[in-house]
């Protein structure tokens, strides 16, 4: 069975004999097969191809996609006081290092994430061995179905093989029934179909020379063939490369340019618009598709944290949700868990960096050594103390060793 496919009644599913014919399909085949269902108001065909091909759509997919392959994922083990990294459990290697031996982990989060994002359901399949997960491999939208129960439950098949949904990693997109991912293909055709006709019309406009067309006239009646003519030599002696020379007429000619009108004078504030409508789409802040024309350096760094706090942490939870269902048995879920290091994203400048990390270490709540390690550096050897330098009277300096870090620094 090919595609997504689900019992709905819902119109934009295909009719059961055209899911037949999608049998070992790729993916990227799947936008030809249903262009007639990408079709906008606007007689725009939009589909994975064209959508990424909008500098904004594919600079907010990727924002996405890739900080959440960068960000490093850890399998952590509480003891009840706190949480260390496991590095000896199954799972560490999968989500931390390699998904498979072809893809690194990070890479799977990639393509998966993307998938989701563009048609509202990624997917990846776990490869068990006794019980415990040995390999993520992605598997393309095209080579897996779903069906639902009256339950809600979902039920998986890889080709004609039904898998358990402890086998399959499903990232979803935000949906109206639970079950279909409301993708951007599907939710924000529209706004796609939108800046895809504002990039056209600017390369047209490029391509025309900046300038608007004009009426070339002659006095008197000239035959149709003259006419061409007089057209055809007008253009190729004053368009692309010619553009901008004298250009003498005779026979009383004249030339009379056609002044932009209203909206083509406001073509690029169109387009400002269009990246606004992919940032509400997306939740990528706007200063981070790069329209900087109302940035400044306070409303900058503000967004960056709403980047994090609304529009990636709930990607970011949908794996972690995903790898504990798939990778970690349920004895062990009350002891483990899976985890994104989101620090660097909340780093901000280094005075700002240098004043938190003092208050921390004044208030007890930081050693050196946490410090140092936040900031890439060895160890000390008396740094694990919280007594504050700054208030603890008679606080012995500490040891600048840097060249031989103990044993828990390498750790």
């Amino acid at each position: 069975m090919g595609w997504f496919s689900r019992k709905s009644t819902e119109a934009e599913i295909i009719p059961i004999e055209a899911k037949a014919e999608l049998t070992d399909v790729a993916s990227e085949s799947w936008e030809t097969l249903t262009a007639p269902f990408g079709i906008t108001a606007n007689g725009v065909a939009v589909n994975a191809e064209s959508a990424m091909r909008v500098p904004v759509v594919n600079c907010a997919v990727r924002t996405i996609a890739e900080t959440v392959a960068t960000l490093p994922a850890k399998v952590f083990k509480s003891d009840g006081e706190g949480k260390e990294p496991d590095e000896e459990h199954d799972a560490y290697v999968l989500v931390h290092d390699d998904a498979n031996d072809w893809m690194s982990a990070g890479k799977v989060r990639e393509v998966i994430t993307i998938d989701a994002i563009m048609w509202g359901d990624g997917f990846g399949y776990v490869n068990k061995v006794g019980g415990k997960p040995k390999e993520i491999i992605h598997i393309p939208r095209s080579n897996i179905s779903v069906e639902w129960t009256d339950l809600g439950e979902p039920r998986y098949k890889i080709g004609e093989e039904p898998k358990r949904a402890d086998e399959i990693i499903h990232l979803q997109a935000p949906s109206i029934d639970g079950k279909r991912g409301l993708g951007l293909i599907r939710s924000g055709r529209e706004a796609i179909s939108l800046a895809i006709l504002l990039e056209r019309t600017a390369a047209n406009l490029m391509r025309n020379n900046s300038r608007p067309g004009g009426i070339l006239s002659f006095k008197g009646m000239l035959k149709p063939d003259a006419l061409k003519r007089a057209g055809d030599a007008w253009r190729k002696a004053h368009g692309g490369a010619n553009a901008g020379g004298v250009a003498p007429l005779d026979n009383d000619g004249k030339y009379q340019p056609i002044a932009f009108t209203s909206v083509e004078s406001q073509h690029n504030e169109q387009r400002i618009f269009a990246i606004g409508e992919i940032a509400r789409l997306t939740r990528v802040p706007i200063t981070m598709l790069q329209e900087l024309s109302k940035g400044t350096l306070a409303n900058t760094e503000q967004q960056n944290l709403q980047f994090l706090q609304l529009c990636l942490l709930p990607w970011l939870r949908s794996w972690t949700d995903a790898y504990r269902r798939c990778l970690i048995a349920k004895e062990d879920r009350k002891t483990h868990s899976v985890d994104f290091i989101v620090d660097d994203l909340l780093r901000g400048d280094s005075a700002a960096r240098a004043e938190a990390y003092q208050k921390y270490r004044s208030s007890g709540v930081m050693t050196a050594n946490d410090v140092r390690r936040r900031e890439n550096l060895p160890a000390l050897p008396d740094g694990n103390t919280l007594s504050s330098p700054f208030t603890t009277a008679g606080a012995p300096a500490p040891v600048n060793d840097n060249n031989k870090p103990p044993k828990e620094a390498a750790a």
